[in-house]
């Protein structure tokens, strides 16, 4: 899974501004890196073009941390 912890990390940072460094699997996407939800659409996106999936607003209703964000990806390409 750390390959596709580091690809995410790589989107998270291209919208969300915070430092790679910041970005751990415990981070909560809002409180910890101050992601909006305009933000959190933008992550949603990058993923869904990434990794050729199709991410559901379910899906996204349950994700808190980057490392839910990496639970549910790993669940859908592996």
């Amino acid at each position: 899974m750390s390959e596709i912890f580091e690809a995410l990390k790589e989107i998270i940072c291209e919208y969300v501004d915070v430092d790679p460094e910041d970005v751990k699997e415990e981070s909560s996407l809002r409180y910890d890196l101050g992601a909006t939800s305009f933000d959190l659409m933008n992550v949603a996106s990058a993923v869904e073009e990434k990794f050729k999936i199709s991410v559901t607003d379910n899906s996204l209703k349950k994700v808190k941390t980057v490392g839910d964000i990496a639970e549910l990806l790993a669940a859908k390409v592996m």
